[in-house]
């Protein structure tokens, strides 16, 4: 028997970063996404964004690898959102992204975070805020990138 507790704050953007999830379709987002993470064995704690990057706290299964996940929720949503929102054609995902991994005590911190992100882009853009969890997970970065 295996016992784990992999609870991960995974961000990724949109194309470009342009503003394509809308204040309708966020609602709707996280609910595919809370399915497709249950699909692959795990719980979606929450998951949030303003219009041009999401965040999810996630407990993920030991089963799989953690960019196998990402590649599946960016890859199945992406598709839902096309067939389900016609209009968002020029909708996609960035190639990339990041994966922090969460001590179980500071999960309800990162759950906040993550379904606070609206106010928290108030006062951050989504490069400062990037930079500022690369540096505080002591990961090093390539400028051109963020």
């Amino acid at each position: 028997m295996s016992y784990t507790s992999l609870t991960y704050h995974l961000v990724f953007s949109t194309k470009d970063r342009r503003p394509t999830i809308s204040p309708q379709l966020l609602p709707r987002l996280r609910q595919h996404l809370g399915g497709i993470i249950r699909q692959m064995e795990g719980q979606m704690l929450a998951a949030n964004g303003p219009e041009d990057h999401l965040h999810i706290a996630a407990v993920l299964t030991q089963k799989l690898a953690v960019m196998d996940v990402l590649r599946a929720i960016k890859s199945s949503s992406s598709q839902w959102i096309h067939e389900t929102f016609p209009d968002a054609g020029g909708f996609d995902w960035q190639d990339g992204y990041s994966a922090f991994t969460v001590s179980h005590s500071a999960v309800g911190e990162v759950v906040k975070y993550v379904e606070n992100q609206q106010e928290h882009h108030r006062k951050m853009t989504f490069q400062e805020e990037l930079r500022a969890l690369l540096k505080n997970h002591g990961i090093e970065y390539d400028e051109r990138y963020i």
